[in-house]
């Protein structure tokens, strides 16, 4: 599982609004035949990329199958992968997470069982669910996975003087977090950072999956946008998206009907600190640099109402610089 683990972890950034799937297939006597892993949505999944590159047919007569994701039971895009692994012969089928739609949850293993195949369930339940988060929770809800990311300063300042250059960060934390753009669907700002910064918001220094340019999010209370932009201008020009007097949440149900499973908030400090407020922020990447700025920029605006926790902090040093990430848990009430 933890080899099929590694191939679903190739489509990360790549399959949306598919979940990442990897798969594995096993000889009896527990030889890898083997692997496949789900590419994009409308490609075959990882189930039928695994049995395509078999050495030859026939040969998954009475193997074993590791797939990170309960395997579909329904037609989409792609015929339901049930049927394919029932006509391939497979005896056993071990499978990671469970599919999170409550519509089809478990449908699939039942028609594996009911073809007379054995099937093992939640092996390493937790790590496959982790890496669908995003799918996860817009199949369930609608709604995107909000991730609120920013740059700061110890004291939770980002605004650096002048001479001193536009960057708190290292280039490294800089190139990890275009690295995280290119794993999300939509990157959100406001107004005033558009006015202030005129940002890309695109993906530089890495290389990205094809035609993987997230789209570009703008809310604003006036409509009054400068039109000069990068975001209006550039060749990206048909990836971005305004929204004029919009609540945060009516954006993020809208965004959701588009396909869109994740949106990075990248600020400014007034969107950052309503997002909290409001509760709908799921995770945090938050790049600390070692500086005491002072003044009266603070990253995070807001109320300070929800009061949100971290449940399970992760700490990363990247340069001289830190990463702190992790889910977002908010207090009952």
């Amino acid at each position: 599982m933890r080899l099929a683990l590694r191939e679903a972890r190739r489509g990360v950034g790549r399959t949306s609004p598919n979940p990442t799937v990897g798969a594995v297939i096993v000889s009896a006597r527990g030889r890898l035949l083997s692997k496949g892993w789900h590419r994009a949505a409308g490609c075959p999944h990882a189930e039928i990329e695994a049995l395509r590159n078999l050495a030859r047919p026939g040969v998954a007569r009475g193997v074993s199958l590791y797939v990170t994701l309960e395997p579909c039971s329904t037609q989409g895009r792609t015929p339901p992968c049930v049927d394919a692994i029932i006509a391939a012969g497979v005896a056993r089928v071990i499978v990671g997470a469970i599919d999170p739609n409550p519509a089809h949850a478990g449908r699939g293993l039942d028609r594996l069982r009911a073809a007379g195949i054995e099937v093992i369930p939640g092996i390493l339940a937790a790590e496959a669910a982790a890496l669908n988060r995003a799918f996860n929770k817009w199949i369930v809800t609608g709604l995107p996975l909000v991730i609120a990311k920013c740059a700061l300063s110890l004291d939770g300042r980002i605004t650096r003087l002048p001479r001193e250059g536009p960057w708190l960060t290292s280039e490294r934390s800089r190139l990890h977090a275009h690295r995280l753009r290119a794993q999300v669907d939509a990157i959100l700002i406001g107004a005033g950072t558009l006015r202030a910064d005129n940002p890309r918001l695109t993906i530089r220094g890495i290389r990205p999956a094809p035609n993987r340019q997230p789209w570009r999010v703008v809310l604003t209370r006036s409509g009054d946008l400068p039109p000069h932009s990068h975001l209006f201008t550039d060749e990206h020009r048909d990836r971005t998206l305004v929204y004029k007097k919009r609540s945060l949440t009516a954006v993020l149900r809208d965004l959701g009907r588009r396909g869109i499973t994740s949106v990075l908030i990248e600020g400014g400090a007034q969107i950052l600190g309503e997002v909290f407020d409001r509760r709908l922020v799921d995770r945090v990447c938050l790049y600390v640099a070692p500086l005491l700025l002072g003044g009266p920029a603070v990253a995070i605006g807001g109320r300070g109402t929800a009061s949100p926790v971290i449940a399970v902090p992760e700490y990363r040093r990247i340069g001289s610089d830190l990463l702190l990430s992790g889910d977002v848990c908010y207090p009952a009430g």
